[in-house]
């Protein structure tokens, strides 16, 4: 963890020089008085701005699951599994919402331990049979609240935010000069690449720090290993169109909701034909899941579970 948040600064650094050396350049070249401070006062501007069209959407993230919040009449089992994991962990009790959806979505927004909603879907609730399981499954998203989690992946995939909004704004300008553009552009590129490795490198220590602290607090290792297993067969059943509805809360929830292998979609008139370069094309979708995925394997997670099982 502390490394790759190290390797996160110094790609931010190296971003945010790179952007004011450009504008210093500019600047510099037509005479402008006090260049270094323009250039500043732009870099500075650039990232106020992007951030904040880049970030809108975590208001959304709510909307996106297709939650509806529920009050303890009508949930009085999930609040109080939520309410007790909660003293558990020292966290003021998550409100819940509740998605109608049949992925098996599970996750924690909010920012503050003071207003976090912890929103589960009808897939997960009805997935898993046993209350242990769903104990340890909101132990595992209130781990998070604890580890003020979703406050440190923000700060710190900013870079990746930054580069990501300057590559797809720079691509809508009709005329860049292309000394500028060829720059930023290789710029952005860079810190987009290294900074994802880096933030989903992250993203899995995380992970593997909350499914810990949920089987310590809860006690079973062997309930939350149960409950990743049936989530992990529920998300294969799953039908594809389904897992792309859910697909924007996908790195938030406790499993990535996608499918291992993209949808094959077979061609000719019979209908037997597989689509050119399919073997590539599945190959670079396990390579992606590799290095840029932010959930660690579920085998790997189940693994350490039962190490932890043994040594407990």
């Amino acid at each position: 963890m502390v490394a790759s948040i190290v390797g996160l600064l110094l790609v931010a650094v190296a971003l945010f020089v790179g952007v004011w050396a450009m504008c210093y350049g500019a600047f510099f070249l037509i005479g402008s008085t006090h260049p270094a401070l323009i250039a500043a006062g732009i870099t500075a501007a650039i990232v106020v701005a992007i951030g904040y069209l880049e970030y809108g959407y975590l208001e959304t993230i709510e909307r996106l699951s297709d939650a509806r919040p529920v009050d303890r009449e009508m949930a009085p089992e999930l609040y109080q599994t939520a309410t007790r994991v909660a003293a558990q962990l020292d966290v003021p009790p998550p409100t819940i919402a509740v998605s109608e959806r049949d992925a098996p979505e599970a996750l924690a927004v909010g920012f503050r331990p003071t207003n976090v909603r912890l929103v589960l879907s009808r897939g997960t609730i009805e997935t898993l049979e046993r209350p242990d399981e769903l104990e340890a499954v909101i132990a595992h998203e209130l781990a998070h609240v604890k580890n003020r989690d979703a406050m440190v992946m923000t700060v710190v995939s900013l870079p990746v935010v930054l580069a990501a909004g300057l590559r797809s704004r720079l691509a809508r300008i009709d005329h860049p000069g292309i000394v500028a553009a060829v720059f930023l552009l290789f710029l952005a590129n860079a810190v987009w690449l290294v900074g994802r490795l880096l933030t989903a490198h992250l993203s899995r220590a995380r992970e593997r720090a909350a499914d810990r602290a949920a089987a310590e607090v809860t006690g079973s290792p062997a309930a939350l290993a149960s409950a990743l297993s049936r989530l992990d067969r529920e998300i294969s059943e799953t039908p594809e169109r389904d897992l792309r509805d859910a697909s924007a809360v996908s790195s938030l929830s406790i499993l990535p909701l996608e499918p291992a292998d993209p949808e094959t979609v077979m061609l000719g008139p019979e209908g037997d034909t597989e689509p050119s370069y399919w073997w590539l094309r599945k190959r670079l979708r396990r390579l992606e899941r590799r290095f840029f995925g932010t959930h660690p394997p579920t085998t790997d997670r189940l693994e350490a579970l039962s190490r932890f099982q043994r040594e407990s």
